[in-house]
């Protein structure tokens, strides 16, 4: 069967062809090697592949084929030169900063972080003797003044976890680059459907494949990509050696995720743009964070480097804490939970799971409040969401409701 140059497909066909080997079978659907080893035709053929004369898979902790098909996958829709997978996504956070940063070097990174990452930055990397500053990530300003000290590495999320602030990723790698660092975009609530970092100047790029690449919460993975020659001689040495690898199964399910990313990436970015309209309609709701909004501090920069708002919608209900609980116990077909990316419609309180760990000053600053909900929108009808979130408040203990009204 003759075969089509990758780079001239477009990103729908990549999803259901990319990176697709065939072995002598010929099966239709991709080869699950559930192996942790290989075996060689030889001794002779055993040393020349440790001493990398010939290539020929070792342990699949250092590469396996299903994994490898997921590899490419991620790399070819992407556009990136190469893609190492990892069990999860903090693994690949952790892996794409670790394996470059060294004692006495320097990060700056964006404020606004997932509770984890923010952990890394605050609290792991000073214990190495690494040097790191936070800024307002929708601060320029904030940015060039901490970027005038030269710096090894740049972290940040845009959108960002859970209030969807946007940091302007071009600026900052221009900013960035000028002080000699690399930066790495988490690009989870974008999607490589929505957001293309590497075009806006990024070096790297790291997702947690659990969310939407799953999309349907079954296995956890994670991904970093970036230029072929830091891949190879950063990164993988950096896997291979300290074991973060990912389940031949598990990429197989992400593999199988690929297919339909682009279908429900845009049928639950739509309607969490009309669900985040109609929350903007209810009393009870004192604030709606939506990018595709045009009420969003950064609506401006979400037209010039996304394609659409997301499928997270952050909100706030005025009767704080209290209100957000209520709501989300009352609510039937959004069930609570930290995951996201889901095709189920999910929703979580940040400031008592998954920003609870960074302190109450902290998400202050973050604009974290007790009444912040996020909220993961999935492959619901978009009428039945509204009336399962209009139900939810309706039900709000009166004195809530007098209060917001």
């Amino acid at each position: 069967m003759p075969t089509i140059p990758p780079k001239s497909l477009r990103p729908a066909t990549l999803l259901v062809h990319g990176g697709t080997e065939r072995t002598p079978y010929g099966e239709t659907c991709e080869a699950l090697f559930l192996t942790s080893g290989f075996v060689y035709e030889s001794a002779e053929q055993a040393e020349a592949t440790f001493t990398g004369e010939i290539k020929h898979y070792q342990y699949s902790r250092f590469a396996n084929p299903t994994v490898a098909m997921l590899e490419t996958r991620l790399a070819l829709l992407e556009g990136a030169d190469a893609c190492r997978a990892t069990a999860t996504g903090m693994a690949a956070v952790h892996a794409a900063m670790l394996s470059h940063l060294r004692t006495g070097d320097r990060v700056v990174a964006s404020r606004a972080l997932f509770g984890s990452c923010h952990w890394i930055v605050s609290t792991l990397l000073p214990r190495y003797g690494i040097t790191t500053v936070f800024v307002d990530g929708a601060d320029l300003a904030a940015w060039a003044e901490a970027l005038a000290t030269p710096t090894t590495m740049v972290l940040l999320e845009s959108p960002s976890n859970p209030m969807l602030e946007l940091v302007d990723i071009r600026a900052v790698c221009d900013l960035a680059h000028a002080s000699g660092a690399l930066v790495v975009v988490d690009n989870v609530f974008a999607t490589p459907m929505l957001q293309k970092p590497f075009e806006l100047g990024a070096d790297i790029v790291i997702y947690s494949c659990t969310k939407h690449i799953d999309g349907q919460g079954r296995v956890l993975g994670g991904a970093v990509l970036g230029r072929q020659k830091w891949v190879d001689d950063v990164l993988t040495p950096f896997i291979r050696n300290t074991g973060p690898s990912i389940s031949p199964f598990n990429a197989w399910l992400l593999l199988k995720g690929l297919e339909t990313l682009a279908l429900r990436v845009n049928a639950a970015t739509a309607t969490a743009s009309a669900v985040a309209d109609h929350l903007a309609s209810r009393p009870e709701i004192s604030r709606v964070l939506y990018p595709g909004r045009t009420d969003h501090p950064q609506y401006a920069l979400a037209q010039k480097q996304m394609s659409g708002g997301s499928t997270l919608v952050a909100f706030e209900l005025a009767g704080g804490k209290a209100a957000a609980f209520a709501m989300m116990n009352a609510m039937r077909l959004v069930a609570v939970s930290n995951n996201l990316g889901d095709s189920k419609s999910l929703a979580t309180h940040p400031a008592t799971t998954t920003h609870m760990r960074i302190g109450a000053e902290e998400r202050a600053r973050l604009g974290i409040s007790d009444g912040a909900v996020r909220l993961s929108v999935g492959l619901e009808d978009a009428a039945d969401l509204i009336d399962d979130i209009d139900q939810a408040l309706e039900g709000l203990p009166h004195p809530m409701r007098q209060a917001a009204e």
